[in-house]
């Protein structure tokens, strides 16, 4: 069941395009991990969407992250890989040259579930092309938070003959092996000769000020039983609790109306503008 499209919230990318926006079970998930917090805001809106528009076509940049999806696939290491990065989130400084970059997201397992502890090591190009061979400059890793979320502070890679724009990454979970892969930009000349692009790669990227904001969700090869759900409200709000209202915390079981109907909440999360019943069926469903 696919839930409504929202409106309002383009995507950007380098330069600007502007994608289907849509509320999936990732990212319901995902705003429930951070509590009305997420780690991308536009416009005063969570970033939920993690669709796109390539070739003139609807696209999904990582799995949907249902039992038995495909996890966010692999793509070759290079020549530039250095080991022993150091660890830290930016990997800029103040006087840094090039447009400002902050990508952010979490990490799941196959059944949509975060991935806490997972090893990401980040390495690119600088903003003139080049990448550094001799130290660690714009080379870093991290660790996913409790939440499986990440951020990384750096700059828009700049491109060198052959490829396009990209990024890459080492992710690895305690005890399990390591994914290579690279994330691409939206709406990129080169995206279409490159032979190594992946449009399954791809990360939302907007403007924001001076520089841009990405966000990208890595589903890696791990296997994970469904975690329980929220037990219900006891006693429940049964019959109807009241008329939905934003900003209420809702947990399994508890049920509101909503335009002169019913709903039965499905999932525990903090109810926000545009997370109405009739637009959330993964949150909601009537009766």
């Amino acid at each position: 069941m696919t839930p409504p499209a929202r409106d309002g919230m383009p995507d950007e990318g380098i330069p600007g395009t502007t994608g289907d926006r849509r509320i999936s079970r990732k990212n319901v998930l995902k705003a429930a991990l951070a509590v009305g917090t997420a780690p991308l805001l536009v416009g005063g809106g969570v970033a939920l969407a993690r669709d796109a528009s390539y070739g003139g076509r609807l696209l999904v940049p990582t799995p949907a992250c249902d039992d038995g999806d495909d996890p966010t696939p692999p793509q070759m290491e290079g020549p530039y890989f250095r080991p022993n990065s150091p660890r830290r989130t930016s990997l800029v400084t103040a006087g840094t040259p090039g447009v400002p970059l902050t990508v952010s997201g979490y990490v799941f397992g196959r059944a949509c579930r975060p991935v806490p502890g997972v090893l990401l090591d980040f390495w690119q190009a600088d903003a003139n092309g080049a990448y550094d061979m001799s130290g660690y400059a714009f080379r870093g890793h991290q660790f996913t938070g409790a939440n499986g979320a990440f951020t990384l502070t750096t700059v828009v890679a700049g491109l060198y003959p052959g490829r396009t724009r990209h990024i890459h990454v080492k992710a690895q979970a305690p005890g399990r092996p390591v994914l290579t892969t690279q994330l691409y930009f939206p709406n990129e000349p080169r995206n279409s000769t490159d032979s190594l692009f992946d449009p399954a790669l791809l990360m939302n990227v907007r403007t924001a000020g001076n520089g841009r904001q990405g966000t990208f969700d890595f589903v890696l090869d791990i296997a994970q039983t469904p975690g329980p759900t929220d037990p219900p409200t006891d006693p429940p709000t049964d019959p109807p609790g009241g008329t939905w209202s934003a900003g209420t915390s809702y947990r399994a079981g508890d049920r509101v109306t909503y335009g002169g109907v019913a709903y039965r909440c499905l999932q525990g999360h903090l109810a926000m503008g545009g997370w109405e019943p009739p637009n959330v069926p993964a949150l909601w469903e009537r009766g």
